[in-house]
């Protein structure tokens, strides 16, 4: 099978020549190394602009990470706290964690504004070119254009779940007219229109299946509408409020989900732990994934710098101990005697003393998801997490998050300078998402008898995923019992918590449970509730608030703003 892999790295783009005053042999002559606009207009030329797309989709820094969203969905979350050496160690991603220090000054924020529409601007010009060429010189030209509109719309829903009101530029609009493309005169709706737009047109036009492993196929089209649609489905209001829910998009979620289930393509792997380890990263549950890669002609390899800043201190790492899961995030997991999640309790006792994971039942996805002292770390029996693999255990604890990191002796791990990155592919959508999204769309219809199995789906294979959960001895880490639903009492309002309560064990420290609580209208009540439980537990919380109507959404960039001499218009409360 070919691969974007090796692609992507051989792409580069030159397209402006520097004149040199004084001499017309230089004004005349394109610099060697140079490519001119003109040029980048052949078949092979525009086929090296998609791959430059799809390779902006990892073009991200530990500094300002997209292809992980740790910081923006996590730490904003109450699942995680930043960590690192201290509040002051990153302190912008510590302003995200408390909420009360955000400004639109902030650097991060402008410069992830900056590299997303860099997504979007890579995107539209290789659309422009493309749709300019003759479908005999250029054969591919329809398939090439549906990957390039999901790209586009992958980096505009990413901006619009971070900023709310952006501006939405495509292919057709001349460069020049950029900074006065207002921010919020399309309004809301109309931009999330035109990104499920994109996604229409690729899941109409793309294959099944691709020869490329990382070019996106039509049911990655479809998965990634459905969760369009479903967050358009939680209508807001301008203070970002939830005041109704629209039935007739939560019924495309069940037609879109339901395409990609019946497709039969995919199916969730046999153990939890597969979508975590670069030895099982080509699995049937990924159905849209960021290649990554090394030893491909670039100084370090494209590797996953998103999280180069979460390792821990273990010797076989050394740094920097980022993204530590919360107290509250450890107790979420705990379960009743029935193996069910203790919806209204688990926080009133913590998981604290090394006996407390074999006096209380758990969910096995604790130890896929949290580095604990004295469990096994990552599967390997014989390395056990230690007090002193955490950097400040007096400010964060002692835990570490554990999805993505890789084993010390991974193949897959390169070091960059002091810290560590992996080759492993990044999962963005994959099958456990379909099924929830499922679950969730037929909850809010009323339908959720026919939620239940689809949960339940999600939480027999957690049961099952305890295969690497042991010591050199052979037994258990930790004292497992999860079970599944069952019909008895499964009232909309039950399943509806039941469900969002999953999606939080599922998909924990991956980014993810900050966006949800927004479209659910939910993050104020959560994060505050959170707040005054975990700030007896952390000083440096003590401070700590969720303002709604304001927090839902990060600032517009100061920058950009200035840019646009006062067009755009800043988000409410800043």
């Amino acid at each position: 099978m070919k691969t974007l892999r090796s692609l992507a790295a051989a792409v580069a783009l030159g397209v402006a020549a520097l004149p040199l005053a004084g001499c017309d042999k230089f004004l005349k002559q394109d610099p060697t190394g140079t490519v001119s606009s003109d040029q980048l207009n052949t078949a092979a030329n525009l086929e090296g602009m998609v791959v430059a797309a799809y390779a902006n989709l990892g073009n991200d820094h530990f500094s300002v990470p997209y292809t992980s969203m740790w910081p923006y969905g996590d730490v904003r979350s109450g699942d995680s706290y930043k960590g690192g050496g201290g509040t002051g160690d990153i302190n912008e991603f510590n302003s995200l964690e408390q909420f009360v220090f955000v400004q639109p000054t902030i650097g991060q924020f402008d410069a992830m504004w900056y590299r997303l529409y860099v997504g979007v601007g890579r995107a539209n010009d290789a659309l422009r070119r493309i749709n300019a060429a003759s479908a005999a010189d250029f054969p591919n030209k329809l398939q090439r254009q549906a990957e390039l509109r999901f790209i586009r719309a992958h980096f505009y829903f990413m901006l619009k779940e971070l900023f709310n009101r952006v501006p939405y530029i495509d292919e057709n609009l001349d460069l020049a007219k950029y900074p006065t493309v207002s921010n919020v005169a399309l309004g809301s709706d109309s931009v999330w229109s035109l990104i499920a737009s994109d996604f229409r047109f690729a899941a109409a036009t793309l294959p099944a299946t691709q020869a490329d492993e990382g070019r996106v196929t039509k049911y990655a089209a479809e998965a990634y509408l459905a969760k369009v649609q479903l967050w358009r489905a939680y209508v807001q209001n301008d203070a970002h409020a939830v005041t109704s829910v629209d039935q007739g998009r939560l019924q495309e979620v069940v037609q879109l989900t339901g395409d990609v289930i019946a497709s039969g393509q995919y199916a969730l792997t046999p153990d939890f732990a597969d979508n975590f380890l670069f030895a099982t990263e080509k699995n049937k549950e990924a159905i849209f994934k960021i290649n990554m890669s090394q030893s491909d002609g670039t100084p370090h390899g494209r590797v996953d710098m998103a999280n180069g800043l979460n390792y821990t201190m273990a010797p076989q790492y050394g740094c920097c101990w980022f993204h530590i899961p919360s107290q509250n995030l450890i107790n979420a997991f705990k379960t009743d005697a029935q193996g069910l999640p203790m919806f209204a309790t688990y926080n009133q006792t913590s998981l604290a003393d090394s006996v407390d994971y074999q006096t209380n039942t758990v969910d096995p996805r604790l130890d896929h998801t949290v580095g604990i002292v004295g469990h096994p770390f990552k599967y390997e029996p014989g390395f056990v997490f230690l007090p002193g693999w955490a950097r400040v255990p007096q400010v964060y604890g002692l835990h570490s998050s554990m999805k993505e990191l890789q084993q010390p002796d991974c193949a897959c791990l390169v070091k960059v300078g002091p810290f560590f990155a992996s080759s492993k592919d990044i999962e963005t959508i994959r099958y456990a998402d379909v099924l929830l999204w499922q679950a969730e769309a037929l909850i809010e219809l009323g339908r959720q008898n026919e939620a239940l199995p689809l949960i339940n789906q999600v939480r027999n294979r957690a049961a099952a995923s305890t295969g690497r959960l042991k010591y050199a001895d052979g037994t258990p880490i930790s004292n497992y019992n999860v079970q599944p639903y069952s019909g008895a009492g499964w009232t909309q309002d039950y399943a509806r918590q039941a469900l969002r309560y999953e999606r939080r064990m599922e998909f924990a420290m991956e980014g993810i449970r900050f966006f949800d609580l927004v479209r659910w209208g939910v993050a104020a009540q959560t994060l505050n509730d959170y707040f005054a439980v975990e700030a007896q537990r952390h000083d440096y919380l003590k401070q700590a608030h969720f303002t709604a109507g304001r927090d839902e959404y990060l600032p517009i960039p100061q920058n950009q703003i200035n840019f646009t001499q006062g067009l755009y218009q800043q988000n409410p409360g800043y």
